[in-house]
């Protein structure tokens, strides 16, 4: 258990500054195309990603973990003019992340992120429900409803929603997953006219595998939605 919370904090110290300029605080600078890659590329960094198995919890069960993801910046050159600060190349967001079990196949979860250096912060929750909760021989099936807020930006109003299929199967104490989904984002500028309100919807895929040490638990996701990549890794408690 110590070196566990020990590793944590040690995650946790190592996370870049996650999105790396101070604020996007230049939205008005944009034209309406940069302002579409903008909005894409916030997709690919904001949505929510669940990083856990399709298997449901059960009532007695969570999950709680702190969850870093990271997604190569596209159009860098839109993030460029809409920020005064410097723009990465990856986005990195940490996240605390927690996950439990409720009766009759159905989960809920739920994440929050405060982005340092800059006044941003991420929230988002899921509701899954297990439409094969699965045994030895048979897989688990979930479906999953979604949805991310991102706040902090003074002229942007920015949230997703998403609906997603996943599978998993056990394996002694290896559980690899995968599911498909797509993914409804509205990004509205406030108080700016030269914009206007993006609304589009993007695929997404993914792939993960997780495992689980007796209370100790490490999962791994890979994210592709609409063609931008995203990585995520999760450290935490599960039972």
């Amino acid at each position: 258990m110590k070196r566990t919370l020990v590793s944590l904090a040690i995650l946790l110290t190592a996370i870049p500054p996650a999105f790396a300029a101070d604020n996007i605080d230049q939205i008005n600078q944009l034209i309406q195309q940069q302002f579409h890659l903008l909005s894409e590329d916030l997709t690919a960094a904001a949505s929510y990603k669940g990083v856990i198995p399709a298997k449901p919890l059960g009532i007695t069960g969570f999950d709680l973990g702190l969850e870093v993801s990271a997604t190569k910046v596209e159009h860098k050159d839109a993030w460029e003019q809409a920020s005064s600060g410097s723009v990465p190349s990856t986005v990195y967001v940490p996240k605390l992340h927690l996950h439990k079990g409720l009766p009759l196949g159905i989960d809920v979860g739920a994440f929050y992120s405060s982005v340092p250096n800059s006044d941003m912060s991420l929230w988002g929750a899921e509701l899954r429900y297990a439409i094969m909760e699965g045994g030895v021989a048979t897989p688990a099936l979930g479906l999953r409803g979604t949805y991310s807020k991102l706040t902090g930006i003074d002229n942007l109003d920015f949230h997703t929603t998403g609906l997603e299929l996943l599978v998993s199967k056990g394996f002694a104490i290896f559980t690899p997953y995968a599911g498909i989904g797509q993914v409804w984002t509205t990004s509205e500028p406030v108080g700016i006219t030269n914009i206007k309100k993006e609304e589009f919807s993007q695929g997404k895929y993914f792939v993960g595998g997780n495992i689980n040490l007796g209370l100790v638990n490490f999962c791994l996701e890979a994210d592709k939605t609409a063609g931008e990549n995203s990585y995520s890794a999760k450290l935490g408690f599960r039972f």
